[in-house]
């Protein structure tokens, strides 16, 4: 089953990419401004690893107030759709900072040590033209051990805060033992409803103008696995929408357990070959997403070999195709698999749910929203 990038949600992104390259003429720059993702540690030998990615931007609120009278005009939103696409918008519009370095430290660290991302030589890493910095960062087990210690933290999370000039930030780190069971997730229609099979104009309201929706139920289902279980969330949806998502997801109208997020990159410097790549593939690649996928649960995997995973998705796009995929990969770790069946596959095409527990949910129909009834 192929992916499909809907046609409007392709033009959104274009039009938002294309008018944003440099600031309007009445455009008051803000000081810069560091986005750690949330992220996970693993062991391995006698170190923590802990993978990061860094965005290092600026605001522009003169081009998010035009990009939003613009789409107020063509989709005619009204006060609360302009203030929810505001937030939505938000990271699609601000200005990325190249040959940023990011440094950071630990609260409470005994030692205040300042860590950032290096080379091979011991260098700090800078920012590329899309304002991202991504690598590993070590630290020996003794050293986490005194960090743990001094934050004592009662939900398994440490955070640090940016420490180089100009670039205030905080983010937050989960070390996971390397056994125990972990949750990988969908979001779109498996965790929030998206609708997605009911095509672009539908997705785009969803995504774009309206409040989002939890999908009934899932939270409970998800705080029933145990406090133990460490959850990651593998979205199509590009980066640029992690904030509202997790937002969402982690507040407490949703009630999600809080996990790391692995979403798809859509770069939009267009001094940079990866934007061009990334337009591309959007446009003319469907199966972007499943490769995606793929490449990210993967490597989750690859970094905890004794834990058991819980594969959560739904039937509405390919996640019973990248499951099965995973599963072929990695048998004796795949525990369970479970489907929330929103296209009625385990009617029309039950041979897509095959050793997989189904999750039965109203069936989505195309140009049909459940919620305009």
């Amino acid at each position: 089953m192929s992916l499909q990038i809907p046609s409007s949600i392709i033009a959104l992104l274009f039009t938002v990419l294309i008018i944003t390259p440099s600031d309007t003429a009445d455009e008051k720059r803000s000081s810069d401004h560091v986005l750690f993702y949330p992220a996970y540690g693993y062991s391995s030998g006698d170190d923590w690893v802990i993978p990061m990615r860094i965005y290092v931007y600026e605001y522009r609120p003169g081009v998010q107030s035009l990009v939003r009278r613009m789409f107020t005009r063509i989709r005619n939103l009204d006060e609360d759709q302009q203030q929810i696409f505001d937030s939505r918008i938000r990271d699609f519009v601000v200005d990325s900072e190249s040959r940023e370095t990011v440094l950071f430290s630990f609260d409470d660290d005994p030692e205040h040590e300042i860590f950032g991302i290096m080379d091979n030589e011991g260098n700090y890493l800078r920012t590329g033209l899309n304002g991202f910095v991504e690598g590993e960062v070590r630290l020996s087990k003794e050293r986490i051990q005194e960090i743990v210690t001094a934050q004592n933290p009662a939900d398994g999370w440490l955070t640090i805060n940016a420490v180089s000039d100009g670039h205030p930030g905080t983010g937050r780190i989960k070390l996971i033992e390397p056994e125990g069971l972990s949750v990988i997730s969908d979001v779109d229609d498996t965790v929030k409803i998206t609708e997605l099979p009911a095509g672009s104009e539908i997705v785009i309201r969803n995504t774009f103008y309206k409040e989002y929706a939890a999908a009934p139920d899932m939270a409970d289902f998800y705080q029933s696995l145990g406090e133990e279980t460490a959850f990651h969330y593998v979205s199509g949806s590009p980066w640029q929408l992690f904030r509202p998502l997790s937002q969402f997801l982690f507040g407490d109208e949703a009630g999600f357990p809080e996990g790391t997020f692995h979403m798809k990159r859509v770069t939009k410097n267009f001094l940079s070959l990866n934007t061009w790549r990334d337009l591309r593939e959007l446009v003319m690649n469907e199966d972007v997403t499943f490769d995606q996928k793929i490449a990210q649960i993967s490597q989750i995997f690859e970094h905890f070999p004794q834990r058991d995973f819980i594969l959560i998705g739904d039937s509405g796009e390919a996640d019973p195709e990248v499951f099965s995929t995973i599963r072929e990969m990695f048998p004796d770790q795949v525990r369970k698999i479970y489907i929330r069946d929103v296209v009625n596959a385990r009617e029309l095409a039950p041979e897509r749910l095959e050793d997989m527990h189904i999750i039965p949910a109203p069936t989505i129909e195309f140009g049909v929203s459940q919620f305009d009834e």
